[in-house]
């Protein structure tokens, strides 16, 4: 259990120090923020940092803490120290610097700030990979959330939309989103979100107290044997798009700029945007720890381990069954709550880029019908495949740390701009060109290419970004 205790005194320790470094780059003072200085009474609404601090921590966090966790695992105690380092050196501060350069910039969602940042050939590509994103987030976790709400408050074991229940279901799911995009972020998410944070918060702890009573099994480290893999699949790439939620995730920045929108006070911006991803790497270490320990009782089938329905044998381990539920709530809040924000976050992009205004309810259907009828249709889809899920899994995990590459590229030239540490934000940048070229050069869903000539060329495209970034950081400074 050293490994793991070690693990959370990094995340402690992190948080405590780190941030305030990162923070101190960023220098927040006391100029109006966008909900002052921009209010409209929809998306730019002063919140309470702790209503933003929920609002920030279930968009964030939807299953990925879970499910890539579950998964994520299965290499060795090695994700007891990846985790909580990924976040406090990585994945807090792509949130933080996201959604403080937002709050510089009026508000400005992802894509705009790429266009700024770094230019119209970056703002077409990632336009459409971001809105792609945000589509396939909302329907896989309609999907995922169903089902999980239809097996188990409802015993369906036909997931398949010819069953009625599951029509409803996600019917129900798809007109909550529907609605929530529409009204003001104070009216729908700003109330509701505080008591869906408590029960995520509290089915986290029915977990933890789990451990005290039913005891873990963990494994230390072995430095000489760190890829503990069953299935001998790459530490690298793999484990980093595998546990995206709770180390880095580019989708991050995507709610990060919702966030910037409501937050009241620069200085709010460290507990919000940085602890945050803290809280989510606390819970993706939890069920770390829960997953090994239940998967070293060979309790769980062969074919469910790292697999959706682990959950409910993990959870049923830790947690009476008169309190499960409340877990199992948490889990099911998770991905309906990301994807509600990730549709929202989309109607922002699209109304930023054809300057639709907002303020107006026809202004939010005529960028809602068009996302609607595409995310049905998308949901269609998936359901008709036998692997459909797993198939827009592995390409979402993909594109998801895509993402991160824009964002921390454009953080650095903000940051050298200001004559700051561009590094803390350039480094990871260059790490994740390496990550993400060697996962879609050498996967079977990419260009199946093996794995030394992979990395071969991941190095080199490495090397042409820190080319063009350093050509780019040159001509800032003229």
């Amino acid at each position: 259990m050293i490994t793991f205790l070690v693990g959370l005194l990094i995340l402690f320790v992190g948080y405590l120090t780190y941030s305030k470094y990162v923070e101190k780059q960023f220098e927040p003072d006391d100029r109006p923020t966008p909900a002052y200085a921009i209010n409209d009474g929809v998306d730019f609404v002063p919140l309470s940092t702790k209503r933003n601090q929920m609002i920030q921590l279930l968009s964030i966090a939807g299953m990925g803490p879970i499910v890539g966790v579950i998964q994520g695992i299965l290499f060795g105690p090695i994700a007891f120290l990846l985790i909580p380092l990924g976040c406090i050196l990585m994945g807090a501060v792509h949130d933080y610097a996201a959604g403080m350069i937002s709050m510089r910039n009026n508000g400005m969602q992802v894509t705009g700030l790429i266009q700024k940042y770094l230019g119209k050939s970056w703002y077409y590509i990632f336009f459409g990979i971001i809105a792609i994103m945000m589509l396939l987030v909302a329907v896989v976790f309609v999907y995922t959330s169903g089902d999980l709400i239809a097996s188990k408050f409802f015993n369906v074991s036909d997931f398949s939309l010819s069953n009625n229940t599951i029509l409803y279901i996600y019917g129900a799911i798809i007109a909550y989103y529907m609605f929530s995009t529409m009204f003001s972020i104070d009216k729908i998410i700003g109330n509701l979100y505080p008591v869906l944070g408590l029960i995520l918060i509290i089915g986290t702890l029915l977990v933890v107290v789990g451990f005290f009573i039913k005891g873990v099994n963990l494994q230390e480290i072995d430095f000489t044997h760190l890829n503990m893999h069953p299935k001998k699949l790459y530490l690298i790439p793999i484990f980093f798009m595998t546990i995206s939620c709770g180390l880095l995730s580019g989708f991050h920045s995507t709610q990060s700029t919702i966030i910037a929108r409501t937050v009241k006070h620069e200085k709010e911006g460290r507990k919000v945007f940085y602890a945050m991803m803290c809280v989510e790497s606390f819970i993706a270490m939890v069920w770390a720890a829960a997953s090994m320990t239940v998967y070293s009782l060979n309790i769980v089938p062969e074919k469910f381990i790292g697999q959706i329905p682990a959950i409910q044998i993990i959870t049923e381990h830790f947690v009476p069954s008169y309190l499960a539920f409340i877990v199992i709530i948490a889990i099911v809040v998770l991905p309906i709550t990301t994807g509600d924000t990730s549709l929202r976050a989309l109607r922002l992009t699209l109304s930023d880029a054809f300057k639709i205004k907002q303020t107006k309810v026809a202004g939010r259907f005529l960028i809602n019908i068009p996302v609607f009828c595409a995310v049905l249709f998308l949901l269609y889809v998936v359901k008709s495949q036998p692997d459909g899920f797993a198939l827009v899994w592995r390409y979402f995990m993909f594109v998801n740390q895509l993402i991160v590459l824009p964002t921390f590229f454009y953080a650095t030239i903000y940051l050298y701009r200001n004559k700051k540490n561009y590094f803390i934000t350039l480094l990871p940048g260059l790490l994740f060109v390496y990550i993400d070229m060697l996962f879609i050069l050498n996967a079977k869903i990419g260009f199946n290419l093996s794995y030394t000539l992979s990395s071969i060329i991941a190095l080199i495209l490495v090397g042409i970004s820190m080319f063009w970034l350093s050509k780019k950081l040159v001509k800032q400074g003229k």
